[in-house]
């Protein structure tokens, strides 16, 4: 098959771009700074020559977007917004415009999407969509906004013939060095990696390689469509979590930390303590509906497997 990944010079779309070319498809990277023969420039927000790669293809992933770990200026949110959104137009855009459009199109989404909550878990049918809890502070309703105008605005284009899922993903954790799970190893190999504000927040996540098996049992499942949670189907407390992530390290010892000293960490950081503080209680019930088995379902064998990668790198 032919995969054109927009924004896919990224973790995420090198992890994608190494399984999916071993498995013999073409992968095309679409780039804002493009290097070597398999990728192809775009700006991530108008037609170009772009989309004569996405005629003709049979998968089109789209995972461009800023990142959202930095502090939430109005710059920077409307950078957010404004990547997401318009990136999402193009590739709806372009695959109304060809001959021969692809089979289907999974847009990147995140499970940021539901409410923050600790009483049940989100799925995508009985899930609760934020933007409106009382004990939620209101700097957190932007993160919501950007999520419903990405998945609105792959649900507004004009693309009947493609079949369209978007992939609301949890935290992607690999072993890869300076990835977000590099970073949580450091906090808890120096034993600060424990509570923040109580740690009762809830942290939804998925092993890396259940997130590209994901993404190739979606594209071969022609039955699915519309959203679907990525995420492991065990999330868990943020103690729990941090205290196995210590254990899979040797590190018996942790200090915790107080709501406003995670504020301040995080200002120091250029980050939000939304990413800390927010609970995503998120569950895959679809998947898991379809029949997706998961390798990695359990946080506590999920963190062995990547400190033994991280490790041997």
């Amino acid at each position: 098959m032919k995969i054109v990944i927009p924004g896919g010079s990224g973790a995420l779309g090198t992890l994608l771009d190494r399984r999916l070319t071993a498995a013999g498809h073409h992968v095309v990277i679409l780039s804002r700074r493009p290097h070597g023969p398999r990728q192809v420039w775009w700006d991530g927000r108008h037609l170009g020559a772009w989309a004569t790669e996405v005629d003709g293809s049979d998968v089109v992933l789209n995972l461009a977007g800023r990142s959202v770990n930095c502090r939430y200026t109005e710059e920077n949110r409307q950078a957010m917004m404004d990547s997401r959104v318009l990136s999402t137009r193009a590739v709806g855009r372009a695959i109304a415009a060809a001959g021969r459009p692809p089979a289907v199109w999974l847009q990147m989404s995140t499970a940021t999407v539901y409410a923050h909550r600790h009483d049940a878990p989100n799925d995508e049918l009985h899930g609760v969509i934020g933007g409106a809890e009382p004990d939620a502070p209101a700097s957190w309703r932007y993160s919501i906004d950007i999520a419903r105008a990405w998945e609105d605005a792959q649900a507004g284009a004009d693309t009947p013939g493609t079949r369209r899922l978007a992939l609301r993903t949890a935290v992607v954790l690999g072993p890869e060095r300076g990835g977000a799970f590099d970073s949580l190893s450091w906090l808890a190999r120096l034993g600060a990696g424990g509570p923040i504000a109580g740690g009762a927040q809830y942290v939804s996540w998925i092993h890396a390689r259940d997130f590209v098996r994901a993404v190739e049992f979606l594209v071969a499942r022609d039955d699915l469509a519309g959203p679907v949670n990525l995420a492991a189907p065990h999330p868990l407390p943020q103690r729990e979590f941090m205290r196995e992530l210590r254990a899979a390290w040797g590190m018996p010892l942790a200090l915790p930390a107080t709501r406003w000293m995670a504020e301040l960490g995080a200002f120091a950081l250029r980050s939000e303590s939304e990413l800390l503080l927010k609970s995503r209680r998120v569950v895959p019930a679809r998947l898991l509906e379809a029949g997706f088995a998961f390798e990695r379902p359990d946080w506590p064998q999920a963190a062995r497997d990547l400190v033994r990668r991280l490790r041997g790198r």
